[in-house]
């Protein structure tokens, strides 16, 4: 394939290894054999032909983009237009261009995908397609049973969750004069070549979503596509059947804010529904269990939380480090990190008089970005402007809100040291309430039973 070729790619070249062309190849010979499609040429294959091929694993609108976008290539420099079917060479240059290609080869064939004609593309075209993008990822890992233990179904909201992922990746495109796509008063400008371009070299959730579109609707190169990392493997010990607060694209956009090495697996310390509504249970339940993500729903259906890159302590004394931040959920997804004015990281407290007792992230002492008070059910986002520690703002529909919903999970694998000291009940760690159960005359039920660990 290293011909010359026209500006698609001028000198255009497949960038698949031997195997990978070899495979590329067995699925257009299959394309183009179809029998449905009898009045095309041997060497090209039609959209009915992709159509019967994919079948239900894609929505037929993205199918028809996938489509459009290959016809749409031109290798001679010479077309008056897209193609009737597309060719061998169409085919191979598309598939390189949009899972091997750069930020600019990826960008033209985005162009292609959203409009026939050469030039620039209004924002509300991109919009279309990145819903229509973002839509497509979810329907493929549901169609092949591959949401990991996720659910794929929409999250009650004011928004679907596919068009509030949406645009918080096409709140990340710069137009020409530096300003960003930030309400409908932006969709009616022109995006070009440059534009696109820039914004798949700053978002690789574009460039990442085309790929597992392309390989499991296609079902073509899946051994490359590694989705251990793009969507967390979910654990739950309860028996009975658990829904959270989170569907799978909220837990994708989360998870690509982790460190790499905690975002193969997710595994469930607390939920309220489960483990009832109790503070002193979520602080048994979280505690010594290494790194983990917080996310809660209040009344008004905002959903928002806060990751934690250190074990939570019960302690009078902030705690964690830079690597933790705040998020929204819905209405909205962001993820707010630390401006370096202060540490005030993480908070985790019980039984004092003189200082708040809850769990805290950022801000201060009665202004936290975000707190869980003591009292289970209520908390405040005191945010005005921002939270000085993470530059958040009010994540919470009212700045002291209530809640019934909220999930800890810790994230990746626990450490032995995290085992053990999970392992111990929330007596052995808490003298004053063993006293307290002897005062009133109760024993440990647990007693006898199980073996207290060795304090380290």
């Amino acid at each position: 394939m290293g011909n010359s070729r026209s500006r698609v790619g001028q000198s255009f070249c497949s960038q698949f290894l031997p195997e990978e062309q070899a495979e590329i190849d067995r699925l257009f010979d299959a394309l183009s054999s179809d029998k449905n499609s009898p009045n095309v040429s041997s060497k090209s294959f039609s959209l009915k032909a992709l159509q019967n091929h994919v079948g239900e694993a894609l929505p037929p609108e993205m199918v028809t983009r996938l489509y459009d976008g290959m016809r749409r290539v031109d290798l001679t420099g010479k077309a008056k237009g897209p193609s009737e079917n597309v060719s061998q060479e169409q085919f191979t240059a598309s598939m390189s261009h949009l899972l091997k290609g750069n930020s600019e080869e990826k960008s033209l064939m985005i162009m292609k995908m959203i409009s026939a004609t050469e030039g620039p593309v209004k924002a509300r075209e991109v919009q279309k397609f990145t819903e229509d993008l973002v839509g497509s990822v979810v329907h493929v890992l549901s169609h092949r049973q591959e949401l990991r233990g996720w659910t794929g179904k929409e999250a009650p909201g004011p928004a679907p969750r596919v068009q509030v992922l949406a645009a918080q990746l096409l709140s990340e495109v710069k137009l020409q004069d530096g300003k960003r796509l930030l309400g409908p008063q932006w969709l009616d400008y022109d995006c070009d070549r440059a534009v696109i371009e820039d914004w798949v070299f700053r978002v690789p959730h574009v460039a990442i979503f085309l790929s597992v579109v392309i390989c499991k609707g296609f079902l073509v190169l899946c051994s490359s596509l590694d989705l251990t990392t793009l969507v967390p493997e979910r654990q739950v010990d309860q028996g009975r059947g658990f829904e959270s607060i989170l569907d799978v694209l909220s837990v994708m956009y989360i998870n690509a804010q982790l460190p790499r090495e905690q975002r193969h697996r997710w595994r469930l310390l607390f939920s309220s529904e489960l483990h009832g509504h109790s503070f002193s249970q979520l602080c048994g339940h979280i505690t010594h269990r290494g790194p983990c993500v917080a996310v809660l729903e209040d009344h008004d259906k905002h959903v928002f939380g806060g990751f934690a890159s250190c074990s939570w302590e019960v302690k009078p004394q902030f705690q964690g480090d830079n690597r933790c931040f705040l998020f929204s959920i819905c209405p909205s997804m962001a993820v707010y990190t630390h401006t370096g004015y202060n540490d005030h990281y993480m908070y985790l407290n019980h039984g004092q008089q003189t200082i708040p007792n809850g769990l805290g992230m950022g801000g201060q002492h009665n202004y936290f970005g975000l707190w869980v008070d003591v009292d289970f059910g209520k908390g405040h986002s005191r945010a005005k402007p921002t939270c000085t520690t993470y530059n958040s703002p009010q994540l919470s529909a009212q700045e002291n809100f209530q809640f019934d919903k909220m999930e800890v999970w810790a994230v990746g694998d626990p450490s032995e040291e995290q085992l053990a000291k999970g392992n111990k009940s929330i007596l052995d760690a808490d003298p004053e309430a063993q006293a307290l159960l002897e005062i009133t005359g109760h024993s440990r039920h647990s007693e006898g039973l199980r073996e207290v660990p060795d304090d380290e």
